[in-house]
């Protein structure tokens, strides 16, 4: 096979892998009923000046399922904490203990699942979306190819909407996945 082809396809992939990965993460953030340290990792305190994610200054653990504890590294950011999870407006109401910042996690209520299942819907789209822009991507440059012959080329497209709709059954499955993660009681 042409190497410029071969390219074209590896690069593609890896586009694709970046996509699936990018879900993955969004996918952390979305909770689902139980305490993560990933819930929290949007919020940014402010450290003597400047922005910093709250993992750089606390050590963020889950002692169990329906709690979040943030001990800080130093005892005077305490108070910085808490209000950089209030002000993260995620929906949870610290308590600080003078030693460290504890969070209970609400359990879900139905709408509040049914919400989290669209969100985790449109992140799956967006994936769909990014896998589908870079297939656009690989099947332009192999148009723009010279020397390749149009079989070559043919061969190419076929293998490129091959490496698509695999993974769009994989973010099928994964959201399948997470919607009956958010969905359990």
């Amino acid at each position: 096979m042409n190497e410029e082809i071969q390219f074209i396809l590896d690069s593609t992939k890896e586009g694709m892998d970046s996509a699936m990965l990018h879900l993955e993460k969004a996918f952390l953030k979305i909770r689902a009923g139980k305490a993560s340290p990933a819930m929290l990792s949007s919020v940014m305190v402010d450290y003597y000046g400047s922005q910093t994610p709250l993992a750089q200054v606390a050590n963020v653990g889950t002692p169990d399922a329906r709690t979040i504890t943030a001990q800080p590294w130093e005892k005077n950011m305490l108070h910085e904490i808490e209000k950089a999870i209030m002000n993260a407006n995620l929906g949870f109401n610290p308590m600080n203990n003078g030693e460290s910042i504890i969070i209970n996690v609400p359990p879900l209520t139905e709408e509040r699942r049914r919400d989290l299942a669209k969100q985790a819907k449109g992140e799956a789209e967006d994936a769909k979306v990014s896998i589908r822009s870079a297939r656009q991507e690989a099947n332009k440059e192999i148009k723009k190819l010279e020397d390749a012959s149009e079989d070559l080329k043919k061969n190419a497209e076929g293998d490129i909407q091959e490496l698509t709709d695999n993974y769009t059954r994989k973010i099928d499955a994964f959201l399948t996945l997470k919607e009956a993660e958010i969905m359990k009681v």
